[in-house]
């Protein structure tokens, strides 16, 4: 059970991942801000750096990745470029990101209960992806 459970969350985390440097490599060509774009920079590498740790955990446990929902994707891409159509600005970004950050806890702390019997290290990824996306809300505050 325990390995199931921790399987099933590192799938889960590693798609979390993949969706957070798709989202940001969508918006980042159309912000305007340097400083702004380091926020996104460095969040999509700590993302990045994540990631390659899930998939290297994933891979010792004889499991293969995870991709993101092609329907949340989906509905991300349109969400971004209607927003962004209608507004194309740093603020625009900002909200848009902080959306997904939120959207992104909250799933992770979902399946945190889902896969109670999930391994230490594994919930311990599932909580630093969790701070990961905490910490780039803050970040974005000032420019919403």
């Amino acid at each position: 059970m325990e390995s199931n459970d921790t399987i099933h969350l590192l799938k889960e985390c590693d798609a979390g991942t993949k969706m957070a440097v798709a989202s940001i490599n969508e918006v980042i060509g159309r912000v305007s801000g340097p400083d702004m774009r380091k926020v996104l920079i460095k969040s999509k590498d700590n993302h990045e750096k994540l990631g390659d740790e899930i998939h290297s955990k994933l891979i010792e446990l004889g499991s293969e990745d995870k991709d993101p929902n092609p329907m949340a994707k989906g509905m991300s891409w349109m969400k971004t470029n209607v927003k962004m159509s209608m507004n194309e600005s740093d603020a625009t970004v900002a909200d848009l990101i902080t959306d997904g950050c939120n959207m992104g806890v909250k799933s992770l702390h979902k399946y945190l209960n889902q896969y109670r019997a999930a391994d230490a290290n594994s919930k311990s990824i599932c909580m630093r992806l969790a701070d990961i996306e905490e910490q780039l809300c803050r970040d974005l505050r000032e420019y919403l």
